[in-house]
Parts: C-alpha cells; structure tokens; sequence
C-alpha cells in the first residue's frame, strides 16, 4: 500500500450537546474522497484525539471504514504519552480494518532517540498494521530525528514518516531515506508544495478539510511534474494556510468549515471556539480564496 498525495487529517463534528455527530462526519469524508483526497487520517490531534473515550474512537474509525468503502485508505490516529496505551489504541484499529495508523512521538514523557525506537518497534509490533511515525515537536516537545527513523526502516510494518518540521534541511534528511514502501509526507501545510517539489510524496493536511479539492489539485500537479500549475494553487492557498494558524489547530479550521454548514463550530474544552479577531482573519482568506476560484472558473 502506498501513501501518497492530499490526505486530511479530518476534522471531528460535535452536536449542540457535545456529542459525536456522525452524520455531519459521514458528510465531510464523502465531501473529501469525491473531491480527490487520496486518504483519510481519522482521530489524529486535529480530530481533537484527545478528547476522544474508546467508544468514540472505535465509532468515528467505523464510519470512516464504511464510507470509504475501499475506495481510500483510513489511517487511524494512535499516539500516546505510554507505549502500552499507544499500541492499545492501535489493536481496537487493527479490530475495526483501518489499513495503518499514524503515531506521533510520546508526547509529555520526552523520550530518549533510543526510547522513541524502542517505542516505534513495540508499537509496530503490537500494532501488527503499516505504521506512519509522526514527528511534531511543537506538541509533543520531543524532536525525532533522522537517524533514528533511519534505523527503524528495518522493521517491516514502518512504512512512512510525517515531517511536522517546516526545515528544508530536515526534509533532505528525510527523503534521503525515501525508498519503494517507506513514504515521506509533509506534515506542514505551508511547506507541503516545496517538499513534494523535493521529493516527498504528499502531505497529511490540515487545511485540506476545507479546500480539499484545491489540496488534491496541487499535490497531484506536482506528482505530475506541471510544476507551476502546482505553484500556482501553492500561492492561492498560501492566504488560507496562514489564516488557518491564527490560533491552535483545529480552532481555525472547524470555524472554517462551519462556515459551509457542513459541520458545527464546536470544540470541547480546553478548547474554545474561535475569538473575533482571529474569525476575522479566517474570513478574509476564504473570501479572497472563493474570490479567485471564481476568476478562475
């Protein structure tokens, strides 16, 4: 299985009472596969993972499975500060069909590089799935190095790394690792165009929760070698990208797609819905960005 191209890390709708609403979820993952997206990253940090019981995680990954019905791979998020937690969450998925999960480093425990392979390999064994490891040191406060994924590349089931980083020097070090059956995505929206024009194979989005066919366009562009179309969609969705960290992840982008009425514009604590300020900002960038679509139509 490869993992390539525009996949959201997608967004998880709450009703008025908190609740899961799979009904708005069923419309946003139908809504991101009919618009090109080449996978589906469910229950990962910008799904509000956090926030998630057992039984939500098993629902949202089920409904994912059903809607995709094959036609996509769903990446289930399995990260945790424990391993034992970690590769708990990946055998509920395992149960359910996802295709492979997306685990970033330990977060709040800081491990060592020796501890966060030992981990990836625990985890990848219990897991008995293709694993996605995932460095994001902004949220985790651990940076996992090059060389360490470097010696992980042995383990059969780790099958590609996400790059949080927006360090061209760092994803060099990561596509120098690029083979058949190891993927290296971007996991920085705003560098996203620079490091498939590099090399790297696609990116795990944000963004492309609200401008999902937009995403797919580009990446696709640049897999296809028609690199200014790819730089074209690139400076148009720049505005958006920026707009959509105002405040922290996922607060822009739920007010963002509440906009289109496909899903609610709730969060549960910590997190609070967007301020003014920042809803200002997110609204200039969608209307320029629906401005300039429809120019281009």
């Amino acid at each position: 299985m490869r993992f390539f191209g525009s996949i959201p890390a997608v967004l998880t709708p709450f009703d008025e009472h908190q609740a899961l609403d799979l009904v708005a979820f069923r419309a946003l993952l139908a809504q991101l596969i009919a618009q090109g997206s080449d996978a589906l990253v469910i229950a990962g940090s910008t799904g509000e993972s956090g926030a998630l019981d057992e039984t939500e995680y098993s629902a949202l990954l089920a409904t994912a499975l059903d809607v995709a019905d094959g036609r996509v791979p769903v990446i289930a998020g399995a990260s945790a500060p424990a391993t034992h937690k970690a590769v708990a969450l990946a055998e509920r998925a395992r149960a359910l069909g996802v295709q492979a999960i997306l685990a970033a480093t330990p977060y709040y425990s800081r491990p060592t590089q020796a501890g966060l392979e030992a981990h990836y390999r625990a985890l990848a064994d219990g897991a008995g799935l293709p694993v996605i490891v995932y460095n994001v040191p902004g949220r985790t406060g651990v940076d996992l190095r090059p060389d360490t994924v470097a010696r992980l590349l042995d383990h059969p089931l780790i099958v590609g790394v996400k790059e949080a980083v927006p360090d061209p020097a760092r994803m060099a070090e990561y596509l120098a690792l690029r083979r058949p059956g190891f993927a290296v995505l971007s996991g920085d929206d705003g560098s996203a165009l620079a490091s498939a024009l590099a090399g790297a194979d696609g990116v795990i989005s944000v963004a492309a929760n609200v401008v999902p066919a937009a995403f797919a366009a580009m990446m696709r562009a640049a897999r296809e070698g028609r690199v200014e179309q790819a730089r074209d969609w690139d400076r148009r969705l720049q505005p958006v990208i920026d707009a959509l960290g105002v405040e922290p992840n996922p607060i822009p982008v739920k007010y963002a797609l509440a906009r289109t009425g496909l899903i609610r514009n709730q969060l549960r604590l910590p997190l609070l819905p967007i301020s003014a300020a920042a809803q200002r900002v997110v609204d200039h960038a969608l209307d320029q960005f629906q401005a300039t679509a429809a120019l281009a139509a």
